[in-house]
């Protein structure tokens, strides 16, 4: 058996909470390209990710 979806969401959300910094300071020494590269994974990783890249300024 598969474990319940609330597992699955709290495991989620601990991974976004530790990933999305990261991506933002890399993003922060990052060129152009690689912002946009992270825009991109951010996008994949959350469902809020259009606030946290217009208040990042990640993508104009």
């Amino acid at each position: 058996m598969s474990g319940s979806e609330r597992a699955r969401e709290l495991r989620r959300r601990r991974h976004r909470t530790k990933k999305v910094p990261k991506l933002l300071a890399k993003a922060e020494k990052g060129s152009p390209a690689e912002k946009s590269a992270i825009a991109d994974k951010l996008r994949r990783l959350t469902p809020g990710a259009e606030v946290i890249i217009a208040a990042h300024g990640l993508e104009e």
